[in-house]
C-alpha cells in the first residue's frame, strides 16, 4: 500500500530561487528509499518541505499522504499535524534544547501523540521501561536520558539520540536527512543498524544521503539520484554502487 505520493513538486525558499523543479516519487509500506545527490541538488530541501519547514514554499504539485485509509494533502497540514499523522524527521544538524531532559522531552512527545490518537498515556515508570527497551537498539547508556536534549553531545551521540526518538515515537514515515554526516565508523554502524531494526512491513523510510557508505549497512529497496532539482535516475541498490564508483557527473541529464 502506498504511503506517500509526490506529483510534480516544485518548491523554493520563501522569496528565493526554485530548488525542486518537478519531483515525482511514490513510497509504499515496507520500503526504504534512498535519495542521493551532490551538494545543492535539493535533497535536504525535499525532506524539509515534506516535514513542513516554514522557510520553504510549494509553488506547484501535490503531496498526498495515506493516513488511516484516507489520503491527506500533506502541504496543507501544519508541521505538528504531520507529526501526529506519523511523520518523523531526523535532522542533519540536531538542535540542542538546554534545560529540558532527554527523557522528559521524549515522554512529552510520546504522550502528546497518545492524546492526539486517543490512546492511554504512559506514566513515568511505564515510559522509562519503554525507553529501556528502545535504547538497546542504538547502544545508548541510560545516563543520556537525564542529560539535556543534545546538550554537549558529540555528533554521533546526537544522531543516536534521534534514532532513539524515532524508536520511541514509532513513525509511519521517517525522513532521515543525512543522518550519516559527521559519524565515525562505529557510530555509523550503530545508527544504521538501529534504523534497519525499526523497519516493519507497515512503515517506510526516506533516507537522504550524500554518500553510499550508510547504504553498506542499510540496503534500500529503491535508490533515487537527485540533481539540479530533479530525480535523474531511479533504480535498486546497485545504482548507489554506480554513483560511488563514478560520481554524479555522468548521471545528470543534458
Amino acid at each position: 500500500m502506498s504511503i506517500l505520493k509526490i506529483e510534480g513538486l516544485v518548491a523554493r525558499v520563501v522569496d528565493g530561487p526554485i530548488i525542486l523543479k518537478g519531483i515525482d516519487l511514490e513510497v509504499n509500506e515496507g520500503e526504504t528509499h534512498a535519495v542521493m545527490g551532490p551538494n545543492g541538488s535539493g535533497k535536504s530541501t525535499l525532506a524539509r518541505v515534506l516535514a513542513g519547514h516554514p522557510e520553504y514554499e510549494v509553488t506547484e504539485g501535490n503531496v498526498l499522504y495515506q493516513h488511516e485509509g484516507e489520503w491527506l494533502d500533506l502541504i496543507e497540514m501544519e508541521p505538528h499535524e504531520r507529526a501526529i499523522a506519523g511523520l518523523f524527521m531526523a535532522f542533519q544538524y540536531p538542535v540542542e534544547v538546554p534545560g529540558v531532559s532527554n527523557l522528559h522531552f521524549m515522554q512529552t512527545s510520546f504522550n502528546a501523540l497518545c492524546r492526539a490518537q486517543g490512546i492511554p498515556e504512559l506514566d513515568a515508570i511505564e515510559f522509562r521501561n519503554l525507553v529501556a527497551e528502545k535504547r538497546k537498539l542504538i547502544e545508548m547508556d541510560e545516563s543520556y536520558l537525564e542529560r539535556d536534549v543534545n546538550q554537549d553531545f558529540s555528533g554521533g551521540e546526537k544522531k543516536r539520540n534521534e534514532i532513539l526518538q524515532m524508536a520511541v515515537l514509532n513513525p509511519k514515515l521517517a525522513l532521515l536527512d543525512e543522518t550519516d554526516s559527521g559519524l565515525d565508523v562505529d557510530s555509523l554502524r550503530i545508527v544504521a543498524e538501529g534504523v534497519q531494526k525499526l523497519k516493519t512491513p507497515r512503515n517506510a523510510t526516506l533516507l537522504i544521503t550524500h554518500y553510499q557508505r550508510m547504504l553498506r549497512y542499510i540496503t534500500p529497496d529503491i535508490v533515487h539520484v537527485l540533481a539540479d532539482g530533479k530525480i535523474q535516475r531511479t533504480g535498486d541498490h546497485r545504482l548507489a554502487e554506480e554513483v560511488e564508483n563514478q560520481g554524479y557527473d555522468w548521471i545528470r541529464q543534458p
